[in-house]
């Protein structure tokens, strides 16, 4: 992997990471080169709040309305549809941890992996992610014991995804794609 990035979609997103690290200023880490460097310096309880500044600023560059939930049971609202958004950097096993996936008021969730010069993106309808998980088919509940139930989370390992997972992206442009038969304007935001 070179450390040019070509892709328009991962350029965007880079540009609006680029943007946001001078609120999340910074030591310098591994990922020196990455445009995507800064979000690894930052404590784990803003990283999640990055993402979803990330995915917002993105969609918003693609024309859809995003905004916050009312509520706590999403995290934006995209064209009026109730999203959860997941988000994580490449772990070094070489794949990406979504966690704290639970059965709450949203209808997909979409859930972004940076590594340093690549993005990946899936956007999977909440029943899926809860009849998946029921099954133990690449959603796992990420707690043991008694309190196990009630969170999960999903595992990709690049080049090694679970097959039923392509459906739902993998790119930024397909996550884009679907998030727009998922996620259609309504009559009032024409």
């Amino acid at each position: 992997m070179s450390g040019t990035i070509t892709d328009p979609e991962i350029q965007a997103l880079a540009m609006i990471s680029a943007t946001l690290q001078v609120d999340y200023a910074g030591e310098d880490v591994a990922w020196r080169a990455s445009p995507f460097a800064w979000i690894k310096t930052r404590p784990s309880r803003q990283v999640g709040t990055i993402g979803e500044r990330l995915i917002a600023g993105w969609l918003a560059a693609k024309d859809f309305d995003v905004t916050r939930s009312p509520d706590s049971d999403a995290d934006r609202l995209v064209n009026d549809h109730r999203a959860e958004i997941k988000f994580s950097t490449l772990w070094k096993s070489g794949g990406y941890k979504f966690q704290q996936l639970r059965d709450q008021n949203y209808e997909f969730a979409i859930c972004l992996g940076v590594s340093p010069f690549d993005a990946h993106c899936w956007v999977i309808p909440k029943t899926e992610i809860i009849r998946r998980w029921r099954a133990g088919d690449g959603i796992q509940s990420q707690h043991g014991g008694r309190e196990g139930t009630d969170t999960a989370w999903l595992s990709v390992v690049l080049g090694a995804e679970p097959a039923w997972l392509a459906a739902y992206g993998g790119s930024l442009s397909k996550a884009a794609q679907l998030l727009a038969k998922l996620a259609p304007r309504r009559a009032s935001q024409s």
